[in-house]
C-alpha cells in the first residue's frame, strides 16, 4: 500500500517572471495571428495601464493559479506597483497563497494521476487533487483552524473581507511568513485592498463556521459582501481612471467590472474601465460570465472599447508572457504605491 510520502514528492516550483525576459518574444508575436497577436497586443495594454499614472491597476484571479506555479508572479506584481486592488476567489487567497504561507506546499502529481483512476486511494491517503496538483488534507484542516483561530481573536462583528484579509496578514506578521512569498502577507505590507467577494467559498468558510458553531448565541464574527462591493465602489471613486488585468472570469470579473455601475447608482460620477484585458479558456457561444467579452461589458457601461483584448489561452502559459512583457517593460518603476487598505480605512472612520 502507497503511503502519503510517495505522492507527495516533488512541491510546485512558482515561476519567477524576474529571471525571464520575454519582450523579444512578445514583440516578435506581434507579426504572427491568433492568440500570439491577441497576447502581445494584451501585454502592451498592460504596459501602458502602468505607464498611465492616473490609472488604478485591478487585478482578478479565477481559478486556481497559486497551487498552478503563479503566486510569484503575483506577489511580483504586488511588490512593483503593478496591482493597485486585487478581487479574487477564496480558494486562490486562503486555501492556497495562505496555505503555503503557513509553511505548507502544493506537489506535482504524477502523469497517471490526471486519468482520475486513482482518486479513491488518493481520498484513502487524505490527499486532494487538483488536476494535476496535489494537496494534504490534514494541511488544509490546519489552515481552516487558523482561520478559525483568528476569527476567534478579533472583535466579533460583521467585516468585508479586505477587511478580515488584513487580519490574516496581521497574524502572519506576528507569527512569521513561512513562505518567500505570499499575496495576503505583501498585500498587507504594501497596504493593497484584497476582496474576496463569495469568501465562504474556500478554507475561510470551513474556519469561519467553526468560530460561529462554537461562538453559540454570542456575537460572531461574518463576513458583508456588500460591504466589499461598497468598499471597492468607494475605491473606484477616488481613482481618475482603471484598468483590469482578469485572469479567468466568474465572480472576481463581475465585481470589477460592475463597480461602475455601483458608483454611478450611489450618484458619483465614474469612468467606465480605460483599459481592460482577459485571459480565459472559456468559449463565448456558451453565454456564461466567464466567456463574455470586453466588448459586450461596453455595452453595460462597464469597459471602455478602446484599450481591450481577450486573449483565449490558459492562464499559467499567457499569465507569465504577459505580466513579464510588462515587468521588463520597467513602466512600474515609475508608479507610486496607492496604499488602498489606507484610503478605504480613512472613508470607513468618516
Amino acid at each position: 500500500m502507497a503511503s502519503k510520502k510517495d505522492f507527495l514528492r516533488e512541491p510546485v516550483r512558482h515561476i519567477d517572471i524576474r529571471e525571464h525576459n520575454v519582450v523579444p518574444l512578445v514583440e516578435s508575436m506581434r507579426s504572427m495571428a491568433y492568440s500570439a497577436r491577441d497576447l502581445a497586443r494584451a501585454a502592451e495594454i498592460y504596459d501602458r495601464m502602468l505607464a498611465d499614472q492616473d490609472c488604478a491597476v485591478i487585478l482578478c484571479l479565477a481559478g486556481s493559479l497559486i497551487s498552478a506555479g503563479l503566486k510569484k508572479v503575483f506577489v511580483e506584481m504586488i511588490r512593483s506597483n503593478m496591482a493597485d486592488a486585487i478581487v479574487s476567489t477564496g480558494a486562490n487567497i486562503v486555501d492556497q497563497d495562505f496555505f503555503e504561507a503557513l509553511g505548507f506546499r502544493h506537489y506535482i502529481a504524477d502523469e497517471r494521476l490526471k486519468a482520475g483512476m486513482d482518486d479513491g486511494q488518493l481520498l484513502e491517503l487524505g490527499i486532494d487533487r487538483i488536476y494535476d496538483t496535489l494537496i494534504d488534507e490534514e494541511q488544509l484542516r490546519i489552515c481552516d483552524d487558523t482561520v478559525r483561530q483568528i476569527a476567534d481573536a478579533i472583535e466579533p462583528r460583521p467585516y468585508s473581507s479586505r477587511e478580515f484579509l488584513i487580519e490574516m496578514g496581521a497574524y502572519l506578521e506576528r507569527v512569521g511568513c513561512k513562505a518567500d512569498d505570499s499575496i495576503v502577507f505583501e498585500a498587507y505590507r504594501k497596504q493593497v485592498p484584497i476582496f474576496c467577494p463569495a469568501f465562504s467559498d474556500c478554507s475561510a468558510g470551513f474556519g469561519l463556521i467553526a468560530h460561529q458553531q462554537k461562538r453559540g448565541e454570542k456575537s460572531k464574527v461574518s463576513i458583508d459582501s456588500v460591504k466589499d462591493f461598497l468598499e471597492l465602489s468607494l475605491w473606484k471613486t477616488r481613482q481618475k481612471d482603471t484598468g483590469l488585468f482578469m485572469i479567468g472570469g466568474g465572480v472576481p470579473k463581475n465585481f470589477a467590472q460592475d463597480i461602475t455601475v455601483a458608483a454611478d447608482i450611489m450618484g458619483f460620477e465614474a469612468r467606465m474601465h480605460k483599459y481592460a484585458v482577459q485571459i480565459t479558456v472559456a468559449d463565448v457561444r456558451d453565454g456564461a460570465l466567464s466567456s463574455s467579452t470586453l466588448k459586450e461589458a461596453n455595452s453595460w457601461g462597464k469597459v471602455d472599447s478602446v484599450f481591450e483584448q481577450m486573449v483565449y489561452a490558459e492562464a499559467t502559459v499567457a499569465v507569465p508572457l504577459i505580466a513579464g512583457y510588462a515587468w521588463h517593460k520597467g513602466s512600474w518603476k515609475s508608479r507610486a504605491a496607492r496604499q488602498g487598505n489606507h484610503v478605504l480605512d480613512a472613508v470607513q472612520a468618516r
